[in-house]
């Protein structure tokens, strides 16, 4: 009997965590060389057919930044780029924004010229939604940032990805604004 009661109240203590809230479902396309593929998924799987790896990255146009919209070189797009360290995402989202591609870019070129410095990707989300997803959902973030860099060359020695969740707002208070600022992932290099 006591059995079967501590396997109810197992049972009753997952279902009571368990979210109907998708984490994972967000169409990227894989840049890195090898075929092609729509993922939905952040886990890196293989193809039974061809053994490619799949990406979870949202498409980076090598492309960007090289000329600004006066026809200008990009020496000032580049260094502000390599002195940005945040990158803001939506709202229940992981997907990097075309606007950061840049930045991604100079920081992979960084780290691959640079093969002894490190790089910590912290990813952050706003107060809303509990905390468990929230840790989830900053680590998906990271992760985001990270395949990305690892797709264009990065070591994986050379990065590390952590979730600070809800926990370290960088602007406090219920605002659209502040929410927007804590919805982050910020590469710290060590």
């Amino acid at each position: 009997m006591y059995k079967w009661t501590l396997i109810l109240a197992l049972v009753a203590t997952l279902a009571a965590c368990s979210s109907p809230i998708k984490l994972n479902e967000v169409n990227v396309e894989d840049k890195s060389g090898q075929a092609s593929v729509a993922m939905k998924t952040l886990t890196p799987a293989t193809s039974a057919a061809a053994g490619d790896k799949k990406s979870n990255v949202a498409t980076l146009d090598t492309t960007a930044g090289t000329k600004n919209a006066t026809g200008a070189g990009a020496g000032t797009e580049a260094l502000a780029a390599a002195n940005a360290r945040i990158i803001y995402f939506e709202f229940d989202s992981f997907a990097i924004r075309p606007e950061y591609q840049a930045m991604i870019e100079t920081h992979a070129r960084n780290l691959k010229v640079n093969k002894n410095q490190r790089i910590s990707i912290e990813g952050h989300t706003d107060e809303r939604g509990g905390r468990e997803y929230n840790l989830a959902l900053g680590q998906k973030r990271a992760d985001s940032v990270r395949k990305a860099l690892s797709l264009l060359g990065v070591a994986d020695a050379q990065m590390e990805s952590v979730s600070f969740g809800k926990e370290k707002p960088a602007m406090t208070g219920d605002t659209e604004v502040a929410m927007e600022k804590n919805r982050r992932a910020e590469m710290v290099i060590r």
